[in-house]
């Protein structure tokens, strides 16, 4: 027995004793002892219904119930489906298809302790917080579980998503794929051979990280602290190299060059299977960014950035930020439908892995056609321009005559706009 319902007991029986006359002959205790031993009963059960493993289990089982049933998939779609949009982020077929594909790498998760959930319930509560952007405590009070929990679950469920599937959801593309890219980016553009455009996007992060951290560093040009992502995206807005891996000060040039796309690119590892031909010159393909990025032979960015170039470069401008802007809708979606974006309450550590996860569940969403989520846009711009290193010298004399000949060819083919 718990040592407050023993000193319970002891103060209702002096109690008793004082209140009852030792000369009474008619009185009888048993009135007040019966109250006291049921004062002690009902205190004791409801002590023991708080913390008893049986407790415990009768709410999980009420909270972490699987959520896959048979009555589940007999419901009206269009109404089923909308709910578990507004909850989960998308439609309940495609949260089975990911409970299925997550499955495998949960299948451990009693060796990380603490409680364990069925898998589908486990994914539900970790979509419903990168969909909500809700922070821990409200999670736990909806669950009815310890933050502890949580933590260990958005753990798994994003490393799985950042991790295993990413290769499988996110590519750089190649033969009939980038084919296919590029003749819509022309179909958009009128430029030949692009395919992709690039962004880097400040993930704002919900407090200032403590200073083993050097918070400092993670002070971004908007005023928050941030982690940068960096993203390039098709003409359908679906990300085909993603990269989270720099604090919020630093700037986009300086993120491409660390990422590991950029030596793919160097090195002509990637993007080198489609050329075109204009005016005798090889035109590899190539991804289009602002002035933020450097002038490379597989990166172009725009004549000026005010319009202040001729009426031939400001149109070539034009038609190559219009390829740009799929990225900028893109980030928009990512972050309107996966809120968490817009305030990352996780761990620092955690950071770029929740991050990269999201943006597999983008993909995963755009594949599936799920209707567009109302959209989240950025800060405006208003970084550095970015200049070329000296060591990159040679990638920039390229990246101009690439350009040059993108524009010629723009304007033979629209002679009677100049």
């Amino acid at each position: 027995m718990d040592f407050s319902l023993v000193l319970m007991l002891s103060s209702l029986l002096q109690l008793q004793d004082s209140l009852e006359s030792p000369s009474s002959d008619t009185s009888s205790p048993a009135p007040l002892l019966f109250f006291t031993l049921i004062t002690v009963l009902a205190h004791a059960a409801a002590l023991y219904a708080e913390t008893s493993g049986d407790y415990w289990s009768t709410e999980q089982q009420k909270t972490f119930r699987s959520l896959i049933t048979e009555q589940m998939k007999t419901l009206d779609p269009a109404i089923r489906d909308t709910q578990w949009r507004q909850a989960y982020g998308m439609s309940f077929p495609l949260f089975v298809m990911i409970v299925d594909e997550v499955k495998p790498f949960l299948l451990k998760q009693e060796l990380y302790g603490g409680e364990t959930m069925p898998p589908d319930a486990a994914v539900a509560m970790v979509l419903y917080r990168l969909s909500s952007g809700h922070n821990l405590r409200r999670i736990a009070s909806e669950y009815k579980t310890g933050s502890a929990t949580i933590t260990k679950y958005t753990d798994l469920v994003t490393k799985a998503l950042a991790t295993k599937l990413y290769s499988k959801y996110i590519k750089i593309p190649s033969g009939e794929t980038l084919a296919e890219i590029i003749t819509a980016f022309k179909d958009r553009t009128g430029l030949q051979n692009m395919c992709g455009a690039i962004d880097g996007s400040h993930v704002k992060i919900h407090k200032r990280p403590d200073k083993e951290y050097s918070p400092g560093n993670y002070k971004c040009r908007h005023h928050f602290f941030a982690v940068l992502l960096q993203v390039v995206c098709d003409h359908r807005r679906m990300f085909w190299d993603v990269c989270c891996k720099a604090a919020g000060s630093t700037d986009d040039a300086t993120h491409l060059r660390g990422s590991s796309l950029f030596q793919k690119l160097t090195n002509g590892e990637v993007l080198v299977d489609t050329h075109v031909r204009i005016k005798g010159n090889h035109i590899r393909p190539y991804i289009v960014g602002d002035w933020g990025y450097p002038l490379f032979s597989f990166l172009l960015t725009p004549f000026t950035g005010n319009g202040s170039g001729t009426p031939a470069q400001n149109f070539f401008d034009e038609r190559l930020m219009k390829g740009r802007a799929m990225v900028e809708e893109a980030i928009s979606l990512l972050k309107g439908r996966w809120k968490i974006l817009q305030n990352l309450n996780v761990g620092l550590n955690y950071a770029a892995q929740t991050v990269v996860a999201c943006c597999v569940l983008h993909n995963i969403c755009m594949l599936a056609e799920e209707p567009e989520p109302p959209v989240a846009p950025d800060p405006s711009e208003n970084g550095p321009i970015a200049r070329a290193l000296d060591t990159e010298r040679s990638l920039n004399y390229f990246g101009e005559s690439m350009r040059q000949l993108l524009l010629e060819d723009l304007q033979e083919r629209n002679r009677n706009m100049f």
